[in-house]
């Protein structure tokens, strides 16, 4: 064992600090209710089928709610939840069925094309400055602009400090901001984001945080994109 779990809220930080992590180096754990308030939401349509496996059935309710979204978006452009819920609708999708192989973790072609979507439908949300920005949603591009994802590490970047103002402070979330900011050369918020990483954990816990940080970090850069999400 890496540190002493014995005490419950030790267990507790190790667990939200390795979480974080495991997002940023894989990406099939979007699943399992990271992002909160997606009730209503296309995976419990999916669980209200029993779970099957019918991908044309899952298919055929995200086109319903997407051609319902489209609608009200042609009536009302400036449609603040029809664009989220445009959002979440093609990042769930991009985790379902053929678009996700959950065996290598990763997206498929049509799965990337549908966190592009996805993308666009939170930009255009965002142009709409907001009072407020959805921190669920933002939740789920943190991991759709990701290391598994589109690796548009500004965008993700952005998308996490959201969250990050809606949640308080902790190390596993420092953390992730520091690989992403690594990811998107922004080398100072990285640097910032480590060393507060690891002052919110705890001391006989710093030394392997480092370690896991940094071994994220490389593992960021050497798969750094040619081009894309240059824009943050």
């Amino acid at each position: 064992m890496l540190f002493d779990l014995r005490g419950r809220g030790r267990r507790r930080t190790v667990q939200a600090i390795y979480l974080s992590l495991a997002v940023l180096m894989g990406g099939g754990l979007v699943l399992f209710g990271i992002g909160g308030n997606t009730s209503g939401g296309l995976f419990d349509a999916i669980n209200g089928n029993g779970g099957g496996g019918g991908g044309s059935s899952v298919d055929k309710v995200a086109q319903q709610r997407i051609d319902t979204y489209n609608q009200r978006l042609q009536a009302n452009p400036s449609d603040e939840a029809s664009w989220l819920g445009m959002t979440k609708v093609r990042f769930q999708l991009a985790n379902t069925g053929e678009n996700y192989n959950a065996t290598q973790q990763a997206y498929t072609a049509k799965g990337l094309d549908q966190l592009r979507q996805a993308d666009r439908a939170w930009t255009k949300y965002m142009a709409l400055d907001p009072s407020k920005p959805d921190a669920s949603t933002a939740n789920l591009m943190v991991q759709a602009y990701g290391q598994g994802g589109l690796k548009q590490y500004p965008k993700a970047v952005s998308a996490l400090e959201i969250v990050m103002d809606n949640r308080p402070d902790s190390s596993g979330l420092y953390a992730q901001l520091a690989v992403l900011a690594a990811g998107a050369n922004q080398t100072r918020k990285s640097e910032l984001a480590e060393q507060k990483a690891i002052d919110l954990a705890p001391k006989d816990q710093r030394k392997q945080l480092k370690s896991d940080i940094d071994l994220a970090k490389s593992q960021v850069n050497v798969q750094q994109p040619s081009a894309s999400g240059s824009s943050g």
